[in-house]
């Protein structure tokens, strides 16, 4: 499988396993983990999308199982985690409202808890998970930069920031944040229009989409033209609209890295099959028009 490099150290697979519904699966043993991991290894998917508040922080514990019981695994893979969103939990019972957390503290705290609970020496990379209206750029840049130099992390990013945020938190930093994680769709196209792939691509950026399946709202039957004409494509090229659907991300020259999330073994199996199609121009402007709703002016 290609991979993607995000600096002179650390590479991506070109699809990432998402595991925000680790947690959720009826079956959390560390044999079923393992048995996802591998079938993403099998087709040369290495890297795995957390974040400390997933599954009402529980997700992270679930995959620690997994690698405490497969230590082996951990030469093999690239592990994402975020840090700043503070829900409201039982975990925590002292908060009083959902809101984030830049500060110094919170970010050392919740990498300390994702690297206990996963049992790591470090995060390949971590991202912050959403801006922060009271983030102080100074105080922020400073410990990623620090997290970055003790080696606790390898890399660093951000997720759901605009062009602004970007700008403001790397202005405090002297370590190069290496990608943006934003919601990136067929139903959510508008960073193809709104700057911020432009953004990225101007800097050499390569971005990670969460939801590029718009969570199932492909699938729903809320955009049944949509949809019949990605089953089309997808029988044409041997396949089924989610590989279409992938597919139209992996066609921009934004090196776009989609985050895919399933707890179902054969879907996970069959998660690179978009790296099998490459969509002509004409077909990929259908799409969007199709997603937008709309025609290209």
């Amino acid at each position: 499988m290609e991979r993607i490099a995000l600096n002179g150290d650390l590479e991506l697979s070109r699809i990432v396993y998402g595991m925000w519904r680790l947690a959720e699966d009826a079956d959390t043993g560390a044999a079923h983990v393992r048995a996802k991991i591998d079938a993403c290894l099998e087709q040369g998917i290495t890297s795995f999308d957390q974040a400390d508040i997933y599954g009402n922080y529980e997700s992270q514990l679930v995959l620690g199982q997994a690698l405490k019981s497969a230590p082996e695994l951990r030469e093999r893979i690239e592990i994402v985690s975020k840090a700043d969103i503070a829900l409201l939990s039982e975990k925590f019972p002292d908060r009083r409202i959902k809101h984030y957390d830049t500060g110094r503290a919170h970010i050392l705290a919740s990498v300390e808890r994702s690297l206990a609970e996963m049992g790591l020496d470090y995060l390949d990379l971590l991202l912050i998970h959403r801006p922060d209206p009271l983030m102080d750029a100074h105080e922020t840049g400073a410990v990623l930069d620090e997290l970055v130099t003790t080696g606790k992390v390898r890399a660093v990013g951000v997720s759901n920031f605009r062009l602004f945020d970007w700008t403001l938190l790397q202005s405090a930093m002297k370590t190069p944040l290496v990608t943006n994680q934003i919601e990136l769709s067929l139903l959510s196209s508008e960073p193809f229009r709104n700057g911020d792939l432009a953004f990225l691509q101007e800097r050499g950026v390569p971005p990670m989409a969460w939801s590029p399946l718009a969570g199932g709202a492909l699938f729903d039957g809320s955009h049944p033209e949509l949809l019949a004409r990605l089953s089309e494509i997808g029988a044409d090229h041997g396949t089924d609209a989610t590989a279409i659907a992938i597919a139209w991300l992996l066609r921009h020259p934004a090196r776009i890295i989609p985050v895919l999330g399933t707890n179902n073994l054969n879907r996970i199996r069959s998660m690179s099959d978009a790296l099998r199609v490459t969509l002509d121009r004409e077909t990929w402007f259908e799409l969007y028009e199709l997603g937008n709703g709309f025609e290209v002016p």
